[in-house]
């Protein structure tokens, strides 16, 4: 089973589903992160996760329509490309939560994802060279079918825990309204290419 250590715990095996959540550079205080005290992953998920819900300080770029829409294109495409399966997902003001299984190594495929997002964001900001998201995201793999429906449930529902709208199906920016269920109904006319480009442009930067 490949581990990695950061600030966080990172466990891939393969063949299994990753609940992984990604948050904006800036969104967490540099002296609160990682949470305080020797919290398991699962606490730590669970401080970070209120804190981002709650906090009214650091950006919130994600909250932009235009940067939004970007961040669900850059998640098709990642379909598009064989990268991953991907069962829900929810884009809030200052973090993402996926649960994907993998086709390719999951720091590759993070690596791809954040950074042919981060690129198109930092263009409708007007911004050049600025860090978009966290270098690090935390992710948890899924033991079984279980844990893996109540995580589908608590993606899906986090939108309505933050006070963004009061039924999950409302939530725009989520796959209760806007399914990513295969490559081809996730983008309509998208083409392979255009995914292929904007996700290697990502590692020649």
């Amino acid at each position: 089973m490949p581990e990695f250590h950061r600030r966080l715990p990172h466990h891939y095996p393969q063949g299994k589903w990753l609940f992984v959540t990604c948050h904006l550079h800036g969104s967490l205080p540099h002296a609160k992160y990682p949470p305080p005290g020797k919290m398991n992953s699962g606490a730590a998920f669970v401080w970070i996760d209120r804190h981002l819900d709650s906090t009214r300080s650091g950006p919130t770029y994600l909250a932009q329509e235009p940067i939004a829409r970007e961040v669900v294109a850059s998640l098709g495409c990642g379909i598009l490309l064989g990268h991953y399966d991907l069962a829900a997902y929810a884009i809030l003001s200052n973090h993402m939560h996926l649960l994907l299984l993998p086709k390719i190594s999951p720091s590759r495929l993070l690596q791809s994802l954040k950074g042919a997002s981060a690129r198109q964001a930092n263009r409708i900001l007007g911004r050049t060279g600025e860090t978009f998201w966290q270098a690090e995201s935390y992710d948890h793999w899924v033991r079984d079918e279980g844990e893996w429906k109540r995580i589908v449930t608590y993606i899906e529902d986090n939108p309505v825990k933050a006070g963004l709208v009061q039924r999950a199906e409302d939530y725009r920016w989520s796959s209760a309204s806007q399914p990513l269920g295969s490559a081809e109904t996730s983008l309509g006319a998208a083409d392979t290419s255009v995914c292929a480009t904007s996700f290697d442009d990502t590692h020649r930067q």
